[in-house]
């Protein structure tokens, strides 16, 4: 990586898209890995590019990959986007109002993956660059993004183990990242309306560039290289596990909350939707499989409800 203070804004944009684009591409090729040899069921990404032209409200491009029906993952869905509009919508400007209106470009990699086996979490990874100026402005770059574990049977040692890695990537930037962090992520994917965690949380930022250019941009690359080890020895402790239709309906009945969560309060979400994006693109994150059950209650001491006394409470996992 080139020393990034001494990059013009077009040689900055340019880093963090060559970036993001290795990035989309080592995490495909880790899971294509786990999902193992086609001709045992393991599934590959259908990569769709994707280009937006002058006569749209956002001009641009990205890939969209995504496997459907794997053998360990139902749906996964890893996105890259590089998009400029003439106007900020208003779920990126609410903490920076000055900058409302003006034009923009955005770049980043989303990915949530929903595994099969109702013992393998699901999981969800963001990170992206924002720049936005007023006419004749120097451009204003800022990032964001982060990742959190959403269980349905709940294991304490994947708690620790994903949060672990979090604060590792973290460290090398500041002692108080990780429990800012931590705490941001914690307010953040909670379904409001139900007073209720998504899952057992992990790191959220957003409107980042206290440390500059350089070092906030590292921190971002810090975070994105630091997600498959945070996630892919969980899949290899449960993938194997054993299962019933008991698990399933759970699992499925689980995933009506994260859409919940993905419609109602995910700025992101909203950020794409109200800017113009790519709808297919913006609605990777929908399990394929998903159910509703009025005012259901389990049964005091069951796994199912352990979830929600135990896992889905904020606590400190380290």
């Amino acid at each position: 990586m080139n020393d990034s203070t001494a990059l013009n804004p077009q040689e900055r944009v340019n880093c963090a898209r060559d970036y993001l684009i290795g990035l989309q591409a080592r995490i495909t090729a880790a899971l294509e890995a786990v999902e193992g040899p086609e001709a045992d069921g393991g599934a590959r990404f259908l990569a769709d590019a994707w280009s937006k032209g002058p006569e749209e409200r956002l001009q641009g491009d990205g890939i969209t990959k995504i496997v459907e029906g794997g053998r360990v993952f139902e749906r996964a869905g890893c996105g890259f986007s590089h998009v400029k509009g003439a106007q900020l919508p208003p779920s990126a400007t609410q903490h920076r109002p000055e900058l409302a209106g003006a034009p923009f470009e955005a770049m980043g990699v989303s990915l949530v993956f929903h595994p099969r086996n109702p013992f393998v979490p699901t999981v969800h990874m963001n990170v992206r660059m924002i720049a936005a100026a007023k006419p004749g402005s120097e451009p204003v770059c800022w990032f964001g993004g982060g990742m959190d574990l959403t269980p349905y049977y709940g294991f304490d040692d994947d708690a620790v183990h994903f949060h672990t890695v979090c604060r590792d990537a973290l460290l090398p930037f500041g002692d108080d990242l990780y429990p800012r962090f931590k705490q941001w992520c914690d307010e953040y994917f909670c379904n409001k309306h139900r007073n209720e965690q998504r899952g057992v949380g992990g790191i959220f930022f957003d409107d980042f560039s206290e440390l500059g250019f350089e070092q906030s941009f590292a921190m971002l690359r810090s975070v994105g290289d630091a997600f498959l080890n945070a996630y892919l020895p969980i899949v290899e402790r449960r993938a194997g596990m054993t299962y019933s239709v008991r698990e399933r309906d759970f699992q499925l009945y689980r995933r009506g909350r994260y859409v919940e969560f993905n419609l109602v309060w995910d700025r992101g979400t909203h950020f794409g939707l109200q800017s113009g994006g790519r709808t297919e693109s913006i609605l990777l994150s929908m399990p394929p499989k998903v159910s509703w059950s009025y005012q259901r209650k389990d049964e005091p001491g069951t796994p199912e409800a352990r979830l929600t006394e135990h896992f889905l409470q904020r606590r400190e996992w380290l």
